[in-house]
C-alpha cells in the first residue's frame, strides 16, 4: 500500500491495476488532507494504513478507479467502508453529492491524465 499525495500517473495505476486485480485500482481518499491511499486488499487495509497516519475515520471514502476508462467511468463510488448511517450514508456509495464532487476533485488532483 501506498499513499498518494502527489501526482500519479495513469502508467502507474495501470501497473497497480496490473498486480492485483486487473482492470482496477482500490483507493481509499481522505477528504481533508486530500490524499489517498491505494494498493491495498482490501478498502478496510487501506482505511487503517491512512488512520495509522493520522487520518480520521469520518474523512475516508472508498473509490475504485479503473486506469483504462476516462470521464465519469474513471471513478466508481462502491466500497463497504462507505456505509455510516450515523452520518446518513447509508450505502455502499457516497451518497452525498458536495462529498462526491470533492472526492473527484481530489482525484483529479493527484492522477495525472
Amino acid at each position: 500500500m501506498k499513499i498518494i499525495n502527489k501526482k500519479i500517473s495513469l502508467k502507474e495505476l495501470e501497473k497497480l491495476a496490473a498486480g492485483k486485480f486487473g482492470m482496477l485500482v482500490k483507493a481509499v481518499v481522505d477528504i481533508e488532507h486530500k490524499i489517498m491511499a491505494v494498493d491495498g486488499e482490501l478498502h478496510s487495509d487501506e482505511e487503517g494504513f491512512l488512520i495509522s497516519q493520522g487520518s480520521k475515520q469520518s474523512n475516508l471514502w472508498g473509490i475504485i478507479l479503473y486506469p483504462e476508462l476516462n470521464g465519469e467511468e474513471f471513478v466508481e463510488f462502491d466500497s463497504m467502508i462507505n456505509i455510516r448511517p450515523s452520518a446518513g450514508n447509508n450505502s455502499r456509495s457516497v451518497e452525498d453529492p458536495k462529498v462526491r464532487k470533492i472526492i473527484i476533485d481530489i482525484v483529479n488532483d493527484l492522477v495525472e491524465k
